[in-house]
């Protein structure tokens, strides 16, 4: 690229005006006088101001009025600020340090972990403005474009996490910030990319764009490494998938609570294990552990009690609904045929198809002071509700019975995720009283609601029985199983079990006891193995990833030789500033004018 020459401040030219009157002065000074003067011509004649050389005569006469000219032209420019931009190989003043956050980072390698060297050596590569992505739990910026010291301090603080990350997006976010650079920042990644989110795709991207994008990897330890790679709650029991990613056979004994189990696993085995889940929970442990702690324990979180105390009173005792709730293995189920008397106490009481002139007014009571002290109610829709006597606690008042409704789009709602629900044949036509409708027949009947009754939770079930394709879905239990636990305010097992990296958010602010300590918040990301408690309820994460159990870092040669530069070096136009030379050269200029005065004898 040839030489351009500029200017900051192009208005400091206005300087050169100075030369308009300097040239009139020029001009019109008058021409000197000749005296004849005998006694000293005789030296005036041994003088030769040029002699047969009458340009170097005039160049003498007119030099002091060059060198005026000359100081104007240099003061100006200098004034103007001048510079000229150069190709120049350059090291970019800008950093976007990726620093790998990932649960394989915390691998041990006998001198700290592989997160710990990656950590030092990002503080390392910080040089001017530095931006720092993470990338796990997911993709994020820990400091956007911030001093040196900012992101140093940032970087000695940042943790490990004991969750899956995500490479490729912070590889792409990190290029993104280098684009945005004014001066053309470099990316440097550092990680032991045990990754499978196409990080590879993401550096040539991001290089075919012009983006420096240097690789470090840090790939210590974890040669014998047996980890849990899957596990699933439930009210039935825990099952955890053990896998061997080392290259030698190896032997654990797995155990949770007073269970275990001894298992011989080659390199690559696998194997699923079963257990029950004690009451309150436990943890899943290998021993002996290795290398990579973080998939050698996976909590099980549990509630203390675990069965949900159901109370059904129906006249048909082997209805659909009777056989959905007795399948759920967390429910202790009691079924009421009225006009038999109900007495002892329960989590959630379900009024079914009943026949009302049977149905006794203490298990009304019954019924309605369960939702009063803070259990849960559920009314089933049948052509008699109005006269079942329920009052307050029934969240609808009823009208008539209509053939054939549509049914309109459900809200969005755990009882309603993952649900279709069909058209009935017959439907009972009913007014909300109270609460909220999660799903609407086209006439404005609700088809599902929940409201409240005291310190306790009611729903409103629209389909009367036997006119609905709905009880005889496979879902159906799965429908109640659900029902139950909203009204008796549980979770189920499978809710209270998450894995590393999942989030759970709250309405209110909640203090959450947790494994980084104690903090208060609304979102709780759950980024390290442990379990969490949440005001009367603790939530358990496991890591029970393959791909991140897979600690064996891959080779990274190919990608990291293909399009590196051997530095943070790149080819820039810079500016080269001029005004130091401009204003040494007006100096100059000025002591060459009274140097030529002074000779000429006006000083």
């Amino acid at each position: 690229m040839p030489l351009q020459l500029g200017f900051v401040d192009p208005i400091g030219l206005a300087g050169l005006v100075a030369l308009v009157p300097l040239v009139i002065l020029y001009l019109v000074r008058p021409d000197p006088r000749e005296l004849s003067l005998p006694t000293v011509q005789f030296l005036a004649e041994e003088r030769d101001d040029g002699g047969a050389h009458p340009v170097l005569r005039r160049l003498t006469r007119d030099l002091l009025f060059v060198l005026q000219v000359l100081v104007v032209l240099a003061l100006a420019v200098s004034l103007a600020s001048p510079y000229v931009t150069v190709d120049r190989q350059t090291a970019g003043e800008s950093t976007v340090v990726v620093l790998d956050t990932s649960a394989s980072m915390a691998t041990e390698t006998g001198e700290g972990t592989r997160f710990d060297a990656a950590r030092a050596a990002a503080r390392d590569a910080v040089a001017g403005e530095t931006t720092v992505v993470t990338t796990a739990p997911a993709a994020g910026t820990l400091v956007d474009a911030g001093g040196p010291a900012d992101a140093r301090d940032a970087l000695r603080t940042v943790p490990v996490t004991d969750a899956s990350g995500d490479l490729r997006g912070a590889i792409s976010r990190a290029a993104t910030a280098a684009t945005s650079a004014d001066d053309g920042a470099r990316v440097v990644v550092l990680s032991d990319f045990v990754d499978e989110s196409g990080w590879r795709s993401a550096v040539r991207t991001a290089r075919a764009s012009g983006v420096d994008v240097r690789l470090r990897q840090f790939d210590g330890g974890g040669a014998a490494n047996v980890g849990i790679v899957g596990h699933d709650v439930t009210e039935r029991g825990a099952s955890v998938t053990v896998r061997n990613t080392g290259t030698e056979r190896a032997e654990r004994t797995v155990s949770l609570g007073d269970q275990s189990t001894a298992v011989t696993l080659e390199p690559g085995d696998v194997r699923e294990l079963s257990f029950g889940v004690p009451a309150g929970g436990g943890t899943v442990e290998l021993s002996p552990g290795d290398s990579f702690p973080a998939d050698d324990t996976a909590p099980v979180a549990a509630p203390a009690d675990p069965t949900v105390e159901v109370l059904l009173v129906t006249n048909e005792p082997d209805s659909n609904l009777a056989t959905a709730l007795d399948v759920i293995g967390s429910v202790d189920l009691t079924v009421a045929q009225p006009p038999a008397s109900v007495d002892g106490d329960y989590d959630v009481a379900i009024v079914g198809q009943v026949d009302a002139g049977e149905v006794l007014d203490s298990t009304v009571e019954t019924v309605r002071a369960i939702a009063a002290d803070g259990g849960g109610v559920a009314v089933v829709a049948q052509p008699a509700l109005a006269d079942l006597g329920l009052g307050p606690v029934s969240p609808v008042e009823p009208r008539r019975m209509t053939a054939q409704p549509g049914v309109e789009s459900p809200a969005d709602h755990d009882l309603t995720r993952d649900f279709e629900f069909p058209r009935p044949e017959r439907a009972l036509a009913a007014n909300l009283t109270r609460g909220r409708a999660l799903v609407n027949y086209t006439d404005g009947s609700p088809l599902l609601a929940t409201a409240s009754h005291g310190e306790g939770r009611v729903l409103y079930y629209g389909y009367v029985p036997d006119h609905s394709s709905f009880q005889r879905g496979v879902r159906y239990p799965i429908f109640w199983k659900r029902a139950v636990f909203h009204l008796a305010d549980r979770p189920t097992v499978a809710e209270l079990n998450r894995e590393t990296g999942a989030k759970l958010q709250f309405q209110s602010e909640r203090t959450v006891s947790g494994p980084r300590g104690d903090w208060t918040t609304t979102v709780v990301t759950l980024d390290a193995v442990g379990t969490y408690d949440v005001d009367d309820r603790r939530y358990a994460a496991a890591l029970a990833d393959p791909a991140e159990s897979n600690v064996t870092a891959p080779s990274i040669d190919e990608v990291r030789s293909a399009g590196q530069s051997g530095g943070s070096t790149g080819t820039a136009s810079v500016p080269v500033e001029l005004t130091p030379a401009v204003v040494a050269l007006a100096t100059l200029l000025v002591l060459l004018e009274l140097a030529y005065l002074r000779r000429r004898g006006d000083l």
